[in-house]
């Protein structure tokens, strides 16, 4: 009777430790990035069938120089506030918005500007007035949604209808398939969907709201936000962050770079 209890004593405490260990980061040695996964060209799953990206290639550099093994995790983006929150991941790191977001999120210092714009068929459309009456779609809880709910709130009142997707992959296939007029977007993730067709779309000249990237942390780590941080910094001044960036130079990264400027 007394080995059983001491195997049960020893079990509690297990379970105690694991729990306690699951308040803090997931280990010392990993670093666990939860992302979209079709979200190009910050996040997405390459030609070879890895995960690949501006974001996780900046992430991969950031756990080189600390020595922690990087684990990319894809997530659903409606659910990335239970994942932060859960420890399942660690962070958020693809094309996350600041701004609106500064009392939920403990946040890294912007690292890149973006803007949100609209991308529709070559013709037909040129302005945001032209969207009335149009059938438009969005994804679920972006900065895109966020304007057009917000400062850009008249403008969305004078759509057909404004259809919320789950991932932007599933809207593009609907703008090609003319089931969409429009869909309100990243302009990353335009100029790298625009690249992968030849012709037909375009972005309009008028854009929705301008914004700006960061990491994003459970509210209070600002620990580990600091360490990310710090190499981050040096990354920028070291020339790390340019060099990822040409990479992605078709798509207008290197220009969005706002970290070390």
């Amino acid at each position: 009777m007394k080995k059983m209890k001491l195997v049960s004593a020893l079990m509690c405490g297990v379970m105690a430790a694991s729990l306690l260990a699951g308040c803090g980061k997931a280990s010392s040695d990993t670093f666990t990035v939860g992302f979209d996964a079709e979200f190009p060209p910050y996040g997405y799953m390459g030609d070879d069938g890895q995960y690949t990206g501006f974001d996780l290639e900046l992430a991969e550099e950031v756990c080189r120089r600390n020595n922690w093994e990087l684990v990319k995790q894809p997530i659903d983006w409606d659910a990335k506030d239970a994942e932060l929150n859960s420890g399942t991941i660690d962070c958020i790191w693809n094309g996350f918005t600041i701004n609106g977001r500064e009392e939920q999120y403990t946040f890294t210092e912007p690292y890149v500007d973006n803007s949100q714009v609209v991308i529709v068929r070559a013709v037909g459309i040129d302005t945001l007035a032209d969207l009335a009456g149009k059938e438009v779609g969005v994804q679920k809880d972006s900065s895109a949604l966020a304007a057009l709910e917000g400062d850009c709130a008249d403008l969305a009142a004078t759509f057909g209808n404004l259809t919320q997707y789950a991932d932007y992959n599933t809207a593009w296939m609907d703008l090609n398939q003319g089931v969409l007029d429009a869909v309100c977007i990243d302009i990353g993730v335009a100029q790298y969907l625009l690249g992968q067709i030849d012709g037909g779309f375009k972005i309009l000249d008028e854009q929705l709201s301008s914004e700006q990237y960061g990491v994003g942390f459970k509210l209070g780590n600002t620990e580990l936000r600091d360490k990310v941080q710090s190499t981050l910094n040096e990354m920028a001044a070291d020339g790390t962050i340019a060099r990822i960036a040409d990479n992605y130079s078709d798509y207008g990264i290197p220009e969005s770079i706002c970290i070390g400027k």
